[in-house]
């Protein structure tokens, strides 16, 4: 098969998306199959592209058209909030860009988002299959957003439009595919998406290499007597970091001994900063830029922490368990379904700092327990992890979702 596994969002990008994508392309290359990978090229969303030919198309060409055809006389509801205005242009700039690339060759296109689904749906060739993967929810991450750094006087407004939106991707291809029960929840409860299009498959994983890249020699090495706790991911308001530093204030005043590194990009770091620093952990709390060498800096680690205010399913988690660290994570979305309290790993109540300081204290407090949860964790997560299995079950749905496709077209 020729496959297009397509995203909305900039790629190669920090995050799990992205490296989904490309586990699942090589899995997928190792078996025969022909793949590509497309998405927006950077933040600011100048250029559309397929990532592995270069083949680009430049979104400024493509503005004096879209501001012809969605002036404000036209389309006034698109004008009346600025996250709506700038989402519609961007998705249209995306469609068209798509368009001009071409997609006439692919038996399946596997988009990785509700609005690569919306827009790749409208433009996709009568014979060309569509399958998407849904990695979390757009709408509810905008509604967090439209109470804090979007609030406006027409927050309502947008956050209808996100609901329609994210209806429309969940429900465009011919089978949606999402990781655990808390999303395939959100999409036919809050969403109405039809469950008949639900499938269900938990995340895959390169194991063996990561494995591979474990026993590299770290780059770091432990601050001598002090124990560490990591946090590793993107760096924005949904992953709750302002409720782990509040929580490392809290375990400031009860002990020392240990440091919390955050590493990652996003755009809290700074605030991030001033507020370690406010609360005096200027030594104790260690930002960092994205690296590459997480797997063996795992090795130097006692604690993985992941305070999401919203989660799907977290591969920063995956690789924790792989290590056989003690985990401690809120209890947001999808990660109940990934870690078993008191077994696996701990979970403390979403946004609550201090039963996630308490989790924190105790696990630094108990050599012993925090090597049953890294130790029960690593074990399940041997199994559980299969990305054969993952792909197996991918392939299989490519295949009925192409003669579904093709029947359809020839009726």
């Amino acid at each position: 098969m020729k496959i297009l596994l397509a995203t909305y969002w900039y790629v190669p990008h920090l995050g799990g998306v992205w490296s989904v994508m490309l586990q699942l392309g090589e899995k997928l290359r190792s078996l025969g199959h022909e793949v590509d990978y497309l998405g927006y090229g950077d933040e600011a969303g100048s250029f559309v592209y397929i990532v592995n030919k270069n083949q680009r198309i430049q979104t400024n060409k493509l503005l004096p058209m879209l501001q012809t055809m969605l002036n404000e006389s036209l389309y006034p509801a698109i004008h009346k909030n600025a996250l709506v205005k700038y989402t519609e242009f961007r998705r249209y700039a995306y469609e068209l860009a798509v368009a001009y690339l071409g997609l006439e060759s692919y038996d399946v296109i596997h988009t990785q988002d509700v609005i690569s689904t919306a827009c790749i749906n409208r433009i996709r060739p009568a014979r060309t299959a569509l399958v998407a993967t849904l990695h979390g929810c757009v709408a509810h991450d905008i509604r967090l957003q439209l109470k804090t750094i979007h609030k406006s006087p027409t927050s309502q407004l947008a956050r209808e439009y996100f609901d329609r939106l994210e209806h429309t991707g969940a429900s465009s291809a011919e089978v949606t595919i999402v990781a655990n029960d808390w999303m395939r929840k959100n999409l036919t409860d809050d969403f109405h998406v039809d469950e008949n299009k639900i499938k269900k498959y938990h995340y895959g994983y390169d194991i063996h290499t990561f494995l591979q890249r474990m026993a590299e020699k770290p780059t770091m090495k432990r601050p001598e007597g002090k124990k560490v706790i990591l946090y590793a991911g993107r760096i924005v308001q949904l992953k709750g970091l302002d409720v782990l530093i509040e929580a490392l204030g809290k375990l400031k005043k009860k002990r020392d001994k240990w440091v919390c590194w955050i590493i990652g990009e996003g755009n809290r770091k700074t605030d991030l900063r001033i507020q370690a620093k406010l609360l005096g952990l200027q030594d104790d709390v260690v930002f960092m830029d994205k690296r590459d060498d997480i797997p063996s800096l795992l090795t130097q680690v006692d604690i993985f922490v992941q305070p999401s205010l919203i989660e799907n399913q977290s591969l920063a988690v995956i690789e924790a368990q792989l290590a056989a660290k003690a985990i401690i994570a809120s209890d947001a979305g999808g990660l109940p379904e990934m870690i078993k309290d008191g077994v696996t790993g701990l979970l403390v109540p979403v946004g609550n700092a201090d039963k996630l300081y308490r989790g924190l204290e105790r696990l630094l407090s108990d050599r012993l327990l925090r090597n049953k949860l890294g130790d029960n964790a690593k074990h399940w997560a041997m199994s559980h992890w299969s990305l054969d299995k993952l792909t197996n079950n991918i392939i299989g749905t490519y295949k009925s979702a192409i003669e579904e496709r093709r029947s359809n077209a020839n009726a």
